[in-house]
């Protein structure tokens, strides 16, 4: 697991160190996109399976990176084995999406919840993290990853994803008690799991507060922003002689960006609806961003791309602390050589903008 990091442009970056180019990862880079993820869902046969299958969720990881020189590699899973760990049966229906058997409906069910041993009931997790950083060989740095309490909360209390989120909004304001009680637990599980991943070997760790947006002001900072903060503050920092960098991202929280900065952690994700030379003016030095193509641009002709990665490149300027990512997930429909022509364009433009080290 110490084996020399070849690019570690990702964590140069994280931490706002120079680079020689821009470093870019994609959220949803190994996926439905790609034939050969298709291929092997197939042959293993479940979502599940690629997920609890560590030599399968190894594979998935790689996937990407033997197509693009992506900067970083970021495991294979899914945000919800969290509450799955925690009893609620999880499973994946096509065209329906994550459903759990065993919602959480009253006070008493919140109550009996415990958090997971990351060593017992999220083994396969942690061994897929120790078998992707053997066979990356140090080539790029691994991500961890989790869901954020919010995000996770929503899918335990509505049974599967929402539109309205009528069930856990209508215990944010009926009984805001028995949801910080359900938030508290979701995000010890969360900071015991991320360091779980560090300990195996993640070198960065991010934070998906998907469902975040869709809290008013008062209730974000309150039952979201909160406990994102409580993770930061319980997550360890240093493994391998190095600082491991946390990542922040709420969807559509261009609104608490300096919130978001100032929980402590060391980068803040933005979506494609900010503008990230506005949320660089906003933050300032206090965090690296990283984003926030929008992921639609990949349907586009490949001079097109390279025009809209030239112009998010410029709206963040010149100077460290940008790490090139979509505002959100790759869609399932995208051609992978379109991937192939971001990436090469963010290398290629980038490397000229380099030389200036201001901020």
């Amino acid at each position: 697991m110490n084996a020399v990091l070849h690019n570690d442009r990702l964590l140069r970056a994280l931490l706002r160190q120079p680079v020689d180019v821009t470093p870019i990862w994609l959220m949803r880079q190994a996926g439905r996109y790609l034939p050969e993820y298709r291929a092997a869902r197939a042959r293993a046969g479940s979502f599940m399976a690629l997920c609890q299958i560590p030599d399968w969720a190894c594979e998935i990881t790689l996937q990407p990176l033997a197509r693009f020189p992506l900067d970083a590699a970021i495991l294979f899973s899914d945000i919800l084995t969290v509450p799955d760990a925690m009893g609620l049966g999880l499973s994946f229906s096509d065209g329906e999406g994550p459903r759990f058997a065993r919602p959480l409906r009253s006070a008493a069910d919140i109550a009996r919840l415990a958090v997971p041993d990351p060593e017992v009931e999220l083994r396969y997790v942690l061994d897929a993290v120790r078998l992707i950083r053997r066979e990356l060989d140090g080539c790029v740095p691994l991500i961890g990853f989790s869901g954020s309490p919010w995000t996770l909360a929503t899918y335990m209390v509505e049974g599967s994803s929402s539109k309205d989120y009528a069930r856990i909004k209508a215990l944010l304001y009926d009984q805001p008690s028995v949801l910080h009680c359900l938030l508290d637990t979701v995000a010890r599980a969360v900071t015991v799991y991320l360091n779980g991943q560090i300990a195996a070997g993640a070198q960065a760790v991010m934070v998906f507060d998907t469902w975040g947006g869709i809290l008013a002001p008062r209730a974000y900072r309150e039952f979201s922003l909160a406990y994102l903060a409580q993770i930061v503050a319980g997550l360890t920092r240093e493994a391998e002689q190095r600082r491991v960098p946390i990542i922040l991202f709420t969807k559509g929280g261009g609104a608490w960006l300096e919130d978001l900065a100032a929980t402590g952690c060391d980068a803040v994700g933005v979506d494609w609806t900010v503008d990230l030379g506005e949320a660089r003016r906003r933050i300032g030095s206090r965090v690296a961003l990283q984003g926030n193509l929008d992921p639609a641009v990949l349907y586009a002709a490949p001079e097109r791309i390279r025009a809209q990665a030239a112009q998010v490149l410029a709206d963040f300027g010149t100077g460290p602390g940008h790490i090139f990512n979509l505002g959100h997930g790759i869609q399932p429909g995208v051609d992978p050589d379109r991937v192939g022509a971001l990436v090469a364009a963010v290398h290629e433009l980038s490397r000229s903008r380099q030389p200036d080290r201001g901020t």
